[in-house]
């Protein structure tokens, strides 16, 4: 093997590699692998190791199959993106397609809350996004964002941000997103939801609390969204 290591299972020594030629670009979002004979060959282990290891990947999104075509760099599109970590669909599971409503963006000094959910240092600065979406033109959801700002320099000069923001973290940043962590919750609508949501104050809302995490096992995302529930559910199919 070409590159090392330390004292860990083979399967995870090259489950690094992989991962670490991933994150420092030489495989680009998009692009196919060298085949699986080739890599075993490269790295010198069997090819059953190899699979092992590309299997897991690509079950963890970060690869994908393509029929005929070899194995690829998955990439967080809009689309993609969309479908995997938007779970607001109506009653009976008609999912929904939300657009950007109003938003803004701006640098500031991080809060206590923030530092402990993104595991920042006193005096780190935070990109801070909220926004309003859209479903069927009506206002949707309210998120407030918070990013490293260390990890996204100049998001806040973009203009309009995408109405996905994982392929853009993607494309311009190098960050790839893997899993998010999810804590729901009714709650009861402020004055401010009544205003951004169109809700009656007092009316129940669903919070969603997420962190993501990147492939360097970064947090690099808190979001709190807060939903209208008056024709729309929170969806997740069970496998």
């Amino acid at each position: 093997m070409t590159e090392t290591a330390g004292y860990r299972p083979l399967y995870r020594q090259v489950y690094d590699i992989v991962v670490r030629r991933v994150v420092q670009g030489v495989w680009k979002a998009g692009e196919a692998l060298p085949s699986e004979q080739a890599l075993a060959r490269e790295l010198g282990v069997s090819q059953g190791t190899m699979r092992k290891v590309l299997d897991s990947l690509t079950s963890e999104k970060l690869l994908e199959r393509r029929q005929g075509k070899g194995t690829f760099i998955a990439e967080n599109t809009q689309e993609r993106a969309l479908f995997r970590f938007f779970r607001m669909s109506r009653p009976g599971g008609e999912r929904l397609a939300p657009t950007c409503g109003e938003e803004t963006v701006k640098v500031r000094a991080s809060r206590a809350i923030e530092q402990t959910k993104l595991g920042l240092a006193r005096g780190d600065k935070v990109i801070e996004i909220v926004r309003t979406r859209l479903v069927d033109g009506r206002p949707a959801i309210r998120e407030q964002i918070a990013l490293p700002a260390a990890l996204f320099p100049g998001i806040e000069k973009r203009g309009q941000l995408p109405n996905t923001l994982y392929s853009l973290y993607q494309t311009e940043y190098g960050i790839n997103i893997v899993s998010a962590q999810e804590e729901l919750r009714a709650i009861a609508a402020t004055a401010d939801d009544a205003t951004h949501l169109g809700v009656v104050v007092g009316e129940p809302i669903l919070l969603i609390d997420r962190v993501a995490t990147s492939l360097q096992e970064l947090k690099v995302e808190w979001r709190i969204s807060r939903a209208r529930c008056d024709d729309m559910v929170y969806a997740v199919t069970l496998n």
